[in-house]
């Protein structure tokens, strides 16, 4: 009987006759299986399928057919024999390989032939509806139905999803189309996760990955093996199928395991936020320390998560076949990750060893350090080049500058100090990455005073300033001199600066474009560098007819 089924025929302009459809139901019957078929455009039945009481199992139909927005070229119809309507795991097939359509028989209770269920895919539109689901029509009925003529049909649908294609690809311009994924575990407020998806979509612009959309869940606890549960890991599948997406962004850092099992189910890339930063680190880093840090925090990222996807040489039952090598090319894969892992440790313990050389001439000279710190874009650099006439790279990205930079700054007593700007710090900075910039942040242990930069009109700025004090509490450093520099602060009102001043200890508002604006801060450093001096005229440099200390620069290594 089913044999049989491929000698049929259905016409171009009918999803499938009531003939065909009557005999799919008595086979099934017979089998008390769900019995499927797979036909093309021209009515050639090309597959029959025998699933179980619940489902299919679909062959392997091979790559996708040619072509900006084109459908696979076949339509999925098959029974239901518990009189159900279209199910999950059909629009999982329907979106998952772009079908023209999905089409289930619902069988009565008596194995006879019941009414059909029609979908087929949308493209991207304001509602966010992924399919359409048509209303069950009897088979005899299908001519009469909503239905347009099936070829018409299928041939407007993939003129919509090339041009939305074509669309999608000039305004993306070769970036990677990502959707953000945030889980908010806890009792964590709105503010807070906000700030957070904030934080990874400028994180996105400057890694250049473009955002096409944004999943968020809050859970009580992660889902082991998926983060965020099987069902949504379904979802987040179609959304990306219809979409257009190339990788899932994970606000969550995953683990090894979560990784791969989210990458099988969806087919697509998988990033998390660690490895987010690293490759923004590995654009930005121009030195050779900062070139050889980034690579190490990488490869330690990295090395846990090597597996082999091809299991034709695994150990899994052991005897004839399990003997031999095993997975030879992963255990090769993992010892060259850590002898690399070792060798760049080696190196840059050389490269540390020729800084403190460097720092042990400053300390002959008895020159003061003042290092500046902050939350990544909060405008170091950009202080830096004001107080120092300099010309460090400065944009208006995350982690634009990496390498620690440093600079002398001569003042108007005659005074002169060497002024550093360090890499900026981020919320949950990867324990990797801390490790692999010690030897950069060392420049921070030898510092005199530490300049905290904040963007004073970021709203965030109370958290920015705990993720930087938190850090510097893991590097020992919480107890160094510090000064609060609240930056970017023309962009509040008179009345927001004389409030934020009045907040903190210890704290003064700039603009660091505004070399006027730094003249209190100068006169704040002689203060605490040279608080023994009585030479300091403090009140004489703060009057604002002073003109401003005009510091030269030079460079410092």
């Amino acid at each position: 009987m089913l044999e049989r089924i491929y000698r049929r025929r259905v016409e171009p302009s009918q999803i499938i006759t009531p003939e065909l459809a009557s005999f799919m139901c008595e086979c099934s019957r017979e089998l008390g299986r769900q019995v499927g078929i797979l036909v093309d455009r021209k009515g050639n039945i090309e597959h029959v399928i025998v699933g179980d009481q619940h489902k299919l199992l679909l062959p392997d139909l091979g790559p996708r057919r040619a072509g900006v927005g084109r459908l696979r070229g076949v339509r999925l119809i098959h029974t239901h024999v518990r009189s159900e309507p279209l199910t999950r795991d059909d629009f999982i097939d329907l979106a998952k390989l772009r079908l023209d359509l999905v089409a289930a028989i619902v069988m009565t209770q008596d194995g006879q032939l019941g009414p059909i269920s029609i979908a087929h895919l949308l493209p991207p539109n304001p509602e966010n509806q992924q399919w359409r689901v048509l209303e069950p029509v009897s088979a005899h009925e299908q001519q009469r139905h909503q239905l347009p003529e099936f070829p018409e049909l299928i041939r407007a649908l993939e003129d919509e999803f090339a041009d939305q294609a074509r669309a999608a690809r000039v305004v993306d311009d070769g970036k990677d189309r990502a959707i953000l994924v945030q889980v908010n575990i806890g009792r964590i407020t709105t503010e807070e996760a906000d700030a957070r998806l904030a934080e990874l979509k400028e994180l996105c612009r400057t890694a250049g990955v473009r955002v096409i959309d944004v999943l968020t869940q809050r859970r009580p606890q992660v889902d082991p093996r998926y983060l965020i549960g099987k069902g949504k890991i379904e979802e987040l599948g179609l959304r990306a199928l219809q979409a257009d997406a190339t990788m899932l962004l994970f606000d969550h850092d995953l683990n090894p395991a979560q990784s791969r099992s989210i990458s099988e189910a969806t087919e697509l890339k998988v990033i998390d936020r660690t490895m987010l930063i690293l490759d923004i680190f590995a654009q930005h880093a121009q030195s050779r320390d900062g070139k050889l840090q980034v690579e190490l925090a990488q490869l330690k990222y990295t090395l846990p998560r090597l597996h082999e996807k091809d299991t034709m040489m695994s150990r899994l039952t052991g005897g004839i076949g399990g003997r031999g090598p095993g997975e030879t090319k992963l255990e090769i894969n993992r010892r060259r990750a850590r002898e690399k892992i070792n060798l760049l440790e080696k190196e840059i313990k050389q490269l540390g060893k020729r800084r403190e050389q460097r720092r042990s001439l400053r300390t002959k000279n008895e020159m003061p350090v003042v290092s500046i710190v902050g939350y990544t874009n909060a405008g170091k650099s950009t202080l830096l080049n004001t107080l120092t006439q300099g010309d460090v790279l400065v944009e208006d990205k995350l982690f634009a500058t990496l390498d620690p930079t440093s600079r002398r700054l001569r003042f108007p007593s005659e005074r002169e100090i060497i002024i550093t700007d360090t890499v900026g710090f981020i919320r949950d900075l990867p324990k990797d990455l801390v490790a692999a910039f010690r030897a950069t942040l060392e420049e921070l242990e030898q510092a005199d005073l530490l300049l905290h930069v904040v963007d004073a009109a970021d709203p965030a700025r109370e958290a920015h300033i705990r993720a930087v004090e938190r850090i510097l509490t893991e590097l020992k450093l919480i107890e160094k001199e510090r000064l609060i520099i609240f930056n970017k602060c023309d962009r509040l009102s008179p009345e927001q600066v004389i409030e934020l001043a009045a907040e903190r200890e210890r704290s003064i508002a700039i603009s660091a474009k505004d070399p006027r604006s730094t003249r209190p801060l100068l006169v704040a450093m002689e203060r605490i560098l040279w608080a023994d001096d009585k030479l300091v005229d403090a009140p004489q440099l703060a009057r604002p007819e002073a003109t401003p200390p005009d510091p030269t620069t030079t460079s410092e290594g």
